[in-house]
């Protein structure tokens, strides 16, 4: 990674520069079964084309708070460095009635129109799936975000000491990420499985921050207590995860 990176675009800038194949973020769900690996480029062209979602269509501005209602999944990894590239705050778990857009998984659609802005709507189904039938009041992800662009470019430059994200209520800016990331991340190309969720900062540095910030990789495990110990030993031996947190 750069010395010089100072928000989490720039890093996945820099990982997408330094060696675009490799596997970044694999995802696995125990309770159905998915399993979806997406290298650098893969996740880097998913969050150009939601970053020009949130920009564009959604008209999201720098300073403008996003909450993310969303678990640990790998479309909310799309969404925080979506975030993180438009210069927006990505709130995890905020109140959407405080938000300019809100972000929703399945199980959150009712809180979630507490948002009078923008509302976006995630089906979380095997390989980025729609929903069957597009829930009232919100945008289906799945439907808006193929035909967005694959190259991104902000309207304005990002300021890394500008607040970035939001979760269990503290407040970090788009450097303290970065700085915090690499401090707590000793060692470099760490292939991390995480089953911790994203509600709080633990769970977002091992489960996304950490590796991107290192030149890691993540295994992110949603369900995980749905596997017993011989089941997740052997995970940890196929997928070559040289660090667990959970």
């Amino acid at each position: 990674m750069n010395a010089t990176d100072r928000t989490p675009a720039d890093l996945l800038r820099s990982a997408l520069a330094a060696d675009p194949g490799r596997p970044l973020v694999t995802f696995y769900d125990d309770a159905t079964g998915e399993r979806v690996e997406l290298s650098v480029a893969t996740f880097a062209n998913w969050v150009a084309k939601t970053a020009n979602l949130l920009q564009g269509d959604l008209a999201a501005q720098p300073g403008d708070r996003v909450a993310l209602l969303l678990p640990a999944h790998w479309q909310t990894a799309v969404w925080l460095l979506a975030c993180a590239s438009v210069g927006t705050v990505a709130d995890v778990g905020g109140n959407p009635a405080a938000a300019d857009v809100v972000v929703s998984g399945p199980d959150t659609l009712d809180a979630a129109r507490a948002c009078r802005g923008e509302r976006i709507a995630l089906a979380l189904r095997p390989l980025g799936g729609r929903f069957p039938q597009r829930p009232e009041g919100f945008a289906d992800y799945a439907v808006e975000v193929p035909g967005q662009g694959d190259r991104f470019a902000p309207f304005a430059p990002v300021d890394p000491e500008e607040p970035a994200l939001i979760v269990a209520g503290r407040e970090f800016s788009a450097a303290e990420v970065v700085e915090r990331a690499r401090a707590e991340t000793t060692e470099a190309g760490t292939r991390v499985l995480s089953g911790l969720p994203y509600d709080t900062w633990d769970g977002l540095v091992a489960g996304l921050y950490g590796p991107l910030a290192t030149g890691g990789s993540v295994i992110l495990c949603r369900n995980l207590a749905e596997l017993d110990e011989d089941a997740l030993a052997r995970r940890v031996e196929s997928e070559k995860a040289t660090a667990l947190r959970r």
